[in-house]
């Protein structure tokens, strides 16, 4: 298995401790319940969810499709920037609620770097996908 689905895989675990752990908090303090919503969907839906798929179709769709990963480089790349994105958006939905402007500002950040994340692993994977072209 090669590092990158593995640390997707493991990142994916850890998004899911983190989405347990906000989610447990919001029992004991129910009037925070509204806001720190946001922040335990991300880390399940993106964090845990999304990276276990990323990592189990970085490995799969290749051995599937018979032909190697376009670019192990921008998979690489997507890891990195799918947890940064995704650590400031959870960050951001926290921070928010005392401190709106920065708390935003981390949000928007977030947000752009987790796209930029996805349309890497589209990106990567459409490729993977792309017959071989035969010139006659």
């Amino acid at each position: 298995m090669d590092s990158y689905v593995r640390n997707f895989i493991r990142s994916s675990l850890i998004w899911l401790a983190v989405g347990v752990i906000i989610g447990t908090l919001m029992v004991f303090a129910p009037y925070r319940t509204l806001a720190y919503r946001p922040a335990h969907m991300h880390a399940n839906l993106l964090g845990f969810v999304s990276m276990m798929i990323f990592g189990v179709a970085y490995h799969v769709i290749p051995r599937f499709s018979g032909r190697g990963l376009h670019s192990t480089r921008a998979a690489r790349t997507h890891l990195v920037l799918a947890n940064v994105g995704l650590f400031l958006m959870v960050s951001g939905f926290i921070t928010r609620v005392t401190w709106p402007r920065p708390g935003g500002v981390l949000l928007a950040f977030g947000a752009i770097t987790s796209a930029i994340a996805a349309f890497l692993f589209i990106g990567n994977i459409w490729m993977t996908l792309n017959p071989v072209r035969i010139s006659k």
